[in-house]
């Protein structure tokens, strides 16, 4: 098999992330060898690859499900938004610019070619790429400077595949208005239809995808099930009311920033069984917890000044003062310090910190981007993880956190609150498993490695995938394109009444 393939959804969160990682598990099982790629992302969830870049997490799942190493041409684009109007730009892996929508449209011209390149790159070295749209492909306002979905399509020759969460109702007009929407020239790459997260007997489906083929003239190449507790790396925060809890008598708190960033990063503990995590803003829960974790966030100035104004600092310092343990993790690590001077992420300068431990922070333009071992003598056990941050800690007292492998010490101690910067470091099954014995004597540690759980999940998706779509014409999509001669659906009406 050789080709590319553009699933793209009827808008944002219909199960394109999944479905192109169940579909490179697929194409990994059957010896093909098979790459991810995303021309565009917005996320404040994202990766370092062994180079030193950054890419949107999604990405790297998918390159896990593909049995690859992630890199930058897998997501030559990523948008971090930084304030209600702001992203930070990153361009093959690194921050290029600070931009609001107007500035990234005008730069959209010079963002093709990079595109363009890292897909070509792509399909030189690997026999299949599947690529996954953004949003909706039907934002016809957006058409003209598309880089990601039919724009992408065009550009490059790819067949798509279209996916709807009927979960949310409305799939069949969802589906017909999307591609009733797109320029006849758009619709000729569009080969079929996948139905998302359906509940109920399939029999009752089998009129409405009649009619959807016979209006369309393209097929439903499969209706994935709802499956309760799939937890696929989620991108977006709205996400984070969805994503399981646990029922564990130790209960972890996590701060929900605005701005809030890598929050996978508390995926391992919600593995466990002894552990319940709750993402929350409450004051009360802040304070009972029997542990509360600051998670990273893309706007720390401005998340420091929200948690103050929602009353958390209070419950904070009262933890403290009880010997009660809280975790800052990046930006809340920064957060948790002395003082934050910050001329580049806010341009606030000099801010004052939660003061709960003797570290400051300063900004610099450039960001520091690397992979990362070491060892917690303190815990005794090994630790890894990564760093994505333009801010720099420097501590002043308390006890270094971690010791990484080139001798650097990493991270700040004092009494019940911890900070560190690296990202994932609760991932690592020893450091993770000795950090919640310190917080609970009673913590009993789950059965299963967290690298076991991921690799669970992405075979449950490969098997989503072989069992409910139709992989024989799927393949001949990807080999073939789409069909010729598909019909052209019009927005126009054909006949108007006078009353």
């Amino acid at each position: 098999m050789r080709g590319s393939i553009l699933v793209c959804g009827t808008h944002s969160d219909a199960g394109k992330s999944a479905v192109v990682a169940g579909l490179c598990r697929w194409l990994r099982r059957a010896g093909v060898r098979v790459a991810p790629f995303k021309a565009q992302n917005m996320s404040l969830n994202s990766v370092v690859t062994g180079d030193g870049a950054e890419v949107a997490r999604s990405q790297a799942v998918q390159a896990a499900a593909a049995g690859i190493e992630p890199e930058a041409a897998m997501n030559p684009i990523l948008l971090k938004p930084s304030g209600e109007r702001r992203s930070q730009l990153i361009v093959m892996g690194r921050p290029r610019a600070e931009v609001d929508a107007r500035g990234y449209l005008a730069l959209k011209e010079r963002l093709q070619p990079v595109i363009a390149t890292a897909l070509a790159s792509l399909r030189e070295r690997f026999e299949v790429v599947v690529c996954e749209g953004a949003g909706s492909c039907a934002e016809v306002n957006l058409r003209s400077s598309d880089l990601v979905n039919l724009g992408l399509a065009a550009d490059a020759g790819l067949p798509v595949l279209i996916v709807a969460d009927i979960d949310r109702g409305g799939v069949f007009a969802s589906l017909v208005g999307t591609l009733a929407l797109a320029d006849p020239r758009d619709q000729a790459h569009i080969a079929g239809f996948v139905i998302n997260r359906f509940r109920g007997d399939r029999r009752i489906l089998a009129p409405g995808l009649h009619e959807l083929q016979r209006l369309t003239g393209r097929p439903v190449l499969g209706v994935l099930p709802h499956v309760d507790g799939l937890s696929l790396d989620a991108e977006d925060s709205l996400d984070l009311a969805r994503l399981p809890a646990g029922e564990g008598r130790i209960e972890v708190a996590v701060v929900r920033h605005r701005w809030i960033s890598n929050f996978t990063d508390v995926d391992a503990l919600i593995a466990e069984p002894d552990v319940s995590v709750r993402f929350t803003r409450s004051p009360a829960e802040v304070e009972r917890a029997d542990l509360v974790i600051l998670p990273g966030t893309k706007a720390t100035v401005q998340d420091l000044e929200r948690m103050r104004a929602d009353g958390l600092e209070g419950p904070l310092r009262r933890r403290a003062a009880a010997g009660r343990p809280t975790l800052g993790i990046c930006g809340g690590y920064q957060m948790l310090g002395e003082r934050i001077i910050d001329r580049v992420e806010s341009g606030r300068g000099e801010v004052r910190g939660l003061g709960l431990l003797p570290v400051t922070t300063t900004f610099e333009r450039d960001k520091l981007l690397r992979r990362r071992v070491g060892h917690c003598g303190w815990l005794g056990t090994g630790a890894s993880g990564y760093e994505i941050r333009h801010g720099r800690v420097r501590a002043h007292g308390g006890e270094p956190l971690l010791l990484a492998s080139d001798g650097e010490a990493e991270g700040c101690r004092l009494g019940s609150v911890l900070g560190l910067s690296w990202h994932g470091a609760l991932e690592h099954d020893g450091f993770r498993r000795a950090f919640l014995r310190w917080v609970s004597p009673a913590f009993t540690a789950g059965s299963r490695a967290f690298s076991s759980v991921r690799e669970a999940r992405l075979e449950l998706l490969g098997d989503l995938v072989e069992e409910h779509l139709d992989l024989g014409r799927v393949g001949a999509i990807i080999n073939g394109g789409p069909p010729r001669g598909l019909p052209v659906l019009r927005t126009e009406l054909s006949a108007c009444c006078a009353c």
